[in-house]
């Protein structure tokens, strides 16, 4: 028997309307654990570096991650891998909720789909009844409206489905597939879907999931479980409060929007306003919030209620996460009501809350440029806020300059020209970050922005706090109870790490210390996307119930395995260096590594490029971020080693990788 894992995944090709079920290989298991793990090596095995995204040969993955249906809370999480349209690389999203329970319910660990439908079609999967539905009837509907047609349909309300908007439909390269609770947004898989012609996955599941030891692992789970609620009863003090308790990250529950408003940019990720958030600006944005809040929601066996339904006259009511009640708002400049309204048409389009917003918005200064003209632009509203809604309609459409913003920031301003790519400046892998302009270099989140390959730096940060307390004192009364620290010497960095002087950034906390601890918050993110972890439980939080000391025994406890915190550590660094090897056999390269320039005010090229070295060498990467041949060995990733001696992109022994770094350098591949 395999515990945690029903040990089949649900093979789909839709240019053959085949369906396979198949057996995997529990060696996989103990190598990668599941979740984005395996997807990284069916993606290796199966798409080689010539595939284009929106290729037949091309796969959609949706997993779950290994401990997904089990009894562990907030283990909920489908990760959806592919080949991004934007970036040219692996694209991994992960989406709450309940698809992926329900998933694993049906008796399946993934969902691989290749090929293309010639028709738009549907995917119903009711346990070992597998069906490809026609889904004519669904054609250029809202994501939410499809879910709730199919549903009608199939005459069954419980049944969970993953779908896309017009946005899909029309492959526009940063559209989502949205999921009700939750959505997965980066890195356009949502256009994936939409070309290979399906319009939506609907799942219903009634198989159990069995662990391994279910006494101990019960103990375990109810010990998280008191946790949680002893951690949201005491919020951490001395922080901002979205994050003081857990979740991802109270944005809901809290309307303290202080920090995000005047450190977050607004318009095209340009202006900083400082002093904007006022007692009368507060009361308004409260006032508007809970008058549309209907209630708060949680995903499939979580406490936390880090989502809430939104209902405004008139318009449909929905679900929203997490930052895009402001990621609309601040584009636009603005206010709550209006950010609430279109977020809803944004969701029934299925486009990505990040990127959305920031497209419009770049449009909207080219035309005040006059980059763009009234001839570019026919029909367009004076409005402000209507121009975003027109915008965004033509976006998905892909009509008139719709067709060339339907591309995303970078890309547009290729098409566009005439010094559009001045306007196109908070891009990272080709792809829109999130909008935010600070102060001086922080070395620790460069690094993370700089080699984070998720396009997100909210699944990349996590456990150690963004910013020093004021005081010694309060910095010692934080690291009493700070047990999620993988070593001791974490706390010294924090508890010595002060707002000005010698110890304050730049240059502090050092470019040892600083590796480790981006090393860090990065393997945490890795063990989560493995297991189906919510990050607001584990990785992303101060203090999280879930750390690098208790995750083994809850993975031991559930399949059987006999795992330790080194052993889960490697897992960890074996699949970011699968996903990083991926990339690299893509061409990605030291030179895409880079924040957007304007990023901080004050910038260290210097110490960047230092910073950029030796964490590549910590990593054990040559100069240009490649994986050494010792390195992947080491990972029990010789395979790869030996695809990249083959392919010239290392040379045999690791003098010839250093040969290839000085090459690819006197050709002005590094920076």
């Amino acid at each position: 028997m395999r515990y945690a894992e029903t040990g089949f995944n649900l093979e789909v090709d839709l240019t053959r309307g085949n369906i396979e079920r198949v057996a995997t290989d529990p060696e996989l298991t103990e190598l990668y654990l599941g979740g984005l793990g395996t997807n990284a090596k069916i993606l290796w095995d199966r798409v080689p570096p010539e595939v284009e995204p929106f290729s037949p040969d091309n796969l959609l993955i949706f997993a779950t991650g290994l401990l997904v249906g089990t009894p562990a809370v907030g283990c909920n999480r489908t990760v959806v891998s592919t080949i991004s349209p934007q970036t040219g690389l692996m694209a991994f999203s992960m989406m709450g909720g309940f698809w992926a329970p329900e998933l694993k319910y049906a008796g399946y660990d993934k969902l691989i789909i290749r090929g293309k439908s010639p028709d738009l079609v549907y995917l119903w999967i009711n346990d070992d009844k597998v069906e490809i539905r026609d889904a004519s009837h669904l054609q250029g509907k809202g994501s939410l409206e499809t879910a709730e047609m199919i549903r009608e349909e199939l005459d069954d309300p419980k049944i969970e489905i993953a779908s896309i908007g017009l946005a899909g439909e029309n492959r526009v390269w940063f559209a989502s597939i949205e999921q009700g609770r939750s959505s997965a947004s980066r890195g356009g898989i949502g256009a994936v879907m939409g070309d290979k012609g399906l319009k939506a996955i609907a799942v219903r599941g009634s198989n159990d999931v069995n662990v391994a030891r279910p006494a101990e692992f019960i103990g375990m789970c109810n010990e998280v479980m008191e946790y949680i609620k002893v951690r949201n009863e005491n919020p951490i003090p001395g922080v901002m409060p979205i994050l003081a308790g857990l979740g991802s990250p109270q944005e809901m529950a809290i309307h303290d929007e202080k920090w995000h408003t005047e450190n977050f940019a607004w318009g095209n990720s340009r202006v900083r306003r400082k002093g904007f958030w006022t007692e009368e600006v507060e009361k308004e944005w409260t006032d508007t919030m809970t008058s549309v809040r209907t209630r708060l929601v949680s995903c499939h066996n979580c406490p936390m209620k880090c989502g809430a339904t939104i209902s405004i006259p008139g318009v449909q009511t929905y679900m929203m996460k997490c930052f895009s009640k402001l990621t609309y708002t601040m584009a636009a400049m603005s206010d709550l009501e209006f950010g609430l309204k279109i977020a809803q048409r944004a969701t029934e389009y299925g486009v990505d809350a990040f990127s959305a917003p920031q497209v419009m918005a770049f449009a909207l200064e080219l035309y005040e440029a006059g980059i763009l003209t009234d001839e570019d632009v026919p029909g367009m509203p004076p409005d402000n806020e209507e121009r975003f809604f027109w915008l965004l309609d033509r976006i998905v459409r892909r009509e008139g300059i719709g067709d060339a913003l339907a591309n995303g920031t970078h890309w547009a301003a290729e098409q566009i020209g005439k010094g559009a790519h001045e306007y196109a400046h908070n891009n990272i892998k080709k792809h829109e970050q999130l909008p935010l302009k600070l102060g001086m270099l922080n070395p620790i989140y460069f690094l993370m922005y700089s080699t984070g390959e998720k396009i997100n730096i909210t699944q990349i940060e996590g456990n150690f706090p963004q910013a020093p307390f004021a005081t010694r004192e309060e910095r010692e009364e934080f690291c009493k109870d700070w047990v999620q620290v993988p070593d001791e010497k974490f706390k010294e960095y924090f508890l010595n790490w002060e707002l000005r002087g010698e110890n304050s950034i730049p240059h502090y906390p050092g470019i040892e210390a600083t590796c480790e601890i981006v090393n860090w918050q990065e393997q945490m993110h890795y063990i989560d996307d493995a297991t189906g972890m919510c990050a607001g439980l584990s990785s992303f939080p101060l203090k999280p119930p879930y750390h690098i000391h208790n995750l083994p025994a809850f993975i031991s406890a559930a399949t059987g395995l006999e795992l330790d915190k080194e052993g889960l550590t490697q897992i960890a660094k074996r699949n970011r260096n699968l996903v990083r090897a991926f990339n690299i056999r893509r061409g990605m390269r030291r030179k895409d590594e880079k924040p957007p320039a304007d990023h901080w005010k004050r910038r260290f090229p210097e110490l960047e490029e230092e910073l950029l070295t030796e964490y590549y060498r910590f990593k054990g990467w040559n100069k240009q971020g490649i994986p050494t041949s010792e390195s992947l060995h080491d990972l029990s990733l010789d395979f790869v080693a030996e695809d990249f001696l083959e392919r010239g992109i290392l040379q045999d022994g690791e003098a010839g990788s250093s040969a290839t770094t000085m090459a690819e350098n006197e050709r002005g591949g590094a920076t």
